[in-house]
């Protein structure tokens, strides 16, 4: 399972730089989920505590209502709540059975704390990520 899942995580930007040892060991901290045909996944402005990959299936995005986009296998979100617990900005509703892999924070941190070298690509990674124009 974690050789798949590392493979999924590579696709993610902010875990792009992570060598295969490092993807190693936040995938074997990833459980599957899976989600049925109109299960809401997430839920705007509901506290949020996971990342999400999508190995198999769809689904829809929608913030106020409005359908945004749809998301398929490689698709992820949730990154931001792996840091900050933050209100969900984005309702995510299953279009068909959804696999997922997750990760929670609190699973996610020990990770962080433990292993340097995942904590500074991760840094160097979001910094890219979420640079505001200056």
């Amino acid at each position: 399972m974690a050789a798949g899942t590392a493979d999924l995580l590579k696709r993610v930007p902010i875990f792009s730089d992570l060598d295969g040892k490092e993807l190693e060991r936040i995938a074997s901290s990833m459980k599957q989920r899976t989600f049925h045909v109109g299960d809401t996944v997430t839920a705007e402005g509901q506290s949020g505590v996971g990342f999400f990959v999508i190995e198999a299936g769809e689904a829809t995005v929608t913030v106020g209502g409005e359908e945004r986009r749809r998301l398929g296998p490689g698709d992820y979100f949730g990154e931001v709540a792996l840091l900050n617990e933050t209100a969900r900005t984005a309702t995510i509703i299953a279009d068909s059975e959804l696999r997922c892999y997750g990760l929670t924070s609190w699973e996610f941190r020990p990770l962080v704390e433990t292993h340097s070298s995942i904590a500074w690509k991760l840094l160097q990674a979001m910094s890219k990520t979420y640079q505001s124009p200056a």
